[in-house]
């Protein structure tokens, strides 16, 4: 089937010159039957298969052609120097050589451009990544000074303080976590978990975010193990919690966060739903809050919305195997459900 395609491909693409080579034929075998009346169907004879032999033997030459010049047309495009340019020219029919000489210039112009580009970005990165590094050191010396001169302050500004430090971590690891988005290896490591007793301990991490919401936390549902890497789950309920505690009603008296199981038999999965009592999402909104930067009319609500906690939620779900769904309504709440995938041990 390939040479076949390879044939056709040959004949469009040169059928004009075809078609003038079977009209000369035509012409001189009329011209043979006005010449050599007793002689014609032999001259015929000689004149088709001279012709067939000419295109088979033209059509093979193409193709061999085409093939060399392919071949070195992928290195041109592999890598676009002045040396595999030359290369393709030599290769090329001459009325071609201006074409690809502007193909080339304009390929490694872009090609440097995407280098500097690279450096940029690269720097960028490690930049981000040593500022984090260093921010942390003024966040343990605010731990620090929290844990051992908690009795020279108030019990409300020490909780007001805690409450901003975990607010400062959490922007850390989003930035750290955002920076590291396009790394080739990630050391994600998957073990057995105790759903239920993992939002519960992710609870008492950021019990002080709650708190100073108001927050009462609820958990339905039978304990269910699945199989998933700590860090990354840890992360993804983070940012959930952060999103909810980000986005209370106004004037809400007892906003409630719950943490729900559930068991699908048909699919053979476990469902972690997380609900909160907010102000919801309108349904116009709802399709695109896992989109990056995206806010939407919820985010008007409030300064702190970016956009980019569901974001890195979507991002890290994704490597992790875990399917997102959203289901809200204006003045109902928002409720997301992480879906984990069924793992055979």
């Amino acid at each position: 089937m390939k040479w076949i395609k390879q044939i056709f491909d040959c004949f469009h693409a040169y059928k004009q010159w075809f078609l003038i080579f079977i009209t000369t034929d035509l012409l001189f075998i009329f011209f043979a039957w006005l010449a050599y009346p007793e002689t014609f169907k032999v001259l015929v004879g000689l004149m088709i298969v001279f012709t067939l032999a000419m295109i088979s033997l033209s059509v093979f030459i193409i193709i061999r052609k085409q093939k060399i010049i392919e071949a070195a047309f992928e290195d041109f495009l592999v890598e676009a120097n002045e040396t595999n340019e030359e290369i393709l020219c030599r290769l090329s029919p001459k009325t071609y050589w201006p074409f690809i000489r502007r193909m080339g210039s304009v390929i490694r112009s872009y090609q440097a451009q995407l280098n500097e580009q690279v450096i940029e970005l690269t720097d960028y990165e490690n930049y981000i990544e040593g500022w984090v590094h260093e921010i942390k050191k003024p966040l343990s010396l605010m731990t620090l000074v929290l844990d051992n001169r908690s009795d020279e302050m108030s019990p409300l500004v020490r909780q007001r303080m805690i409450h901003i430090r975990d607010q400062m971590l959490g922007d850390v690891g989003r930035i750290l976590y955002f920076a590291r988005l396009g790394a080739t290896h990630k050391d994600y490591f998957f073990e057995p978990i105790d759903l239920l007793a993992f939002c519960k301990q992710t609870i008492e991490d950021h019990q002080t975010l709650l708190d100073e919401s108001g927050f009462q936390i609820q958990f339905i549902g039978e304990e269910r193990e699945i199989l998933s890497d700590r860090k990354g789950l840890a992360f993804i309920l983070e940012q959930i919690i952060a999103n909810s505690t980000k986005h209370v009603a106004q004037n809400q008296d007892s906003p409630i966060l719950k943490f729900e199981t559930v068991y699908d038999k048909g699919s053979d999965q476990t469902i972690l739903h997380i609900s909160d009592n907010g102000p919801g999402v309108p349904q116009e909104d709802l399709p695109f809050i896992f989109d990056k930067g995206f806010t939407g009319r919820r985010g008007t609500c409030t300064r702190q919305a970016t956009g980019m906690g569901l974001f890195l939620v979507s991002k890290m779900a994704y490597d992790l195997a875990i399917q997102l769904d959203a289901k809200s309504a204006l003045g109902s709440g928002l409720t997301i459900s992480l879906i984990f995938p069924h793992v055979k041990q």
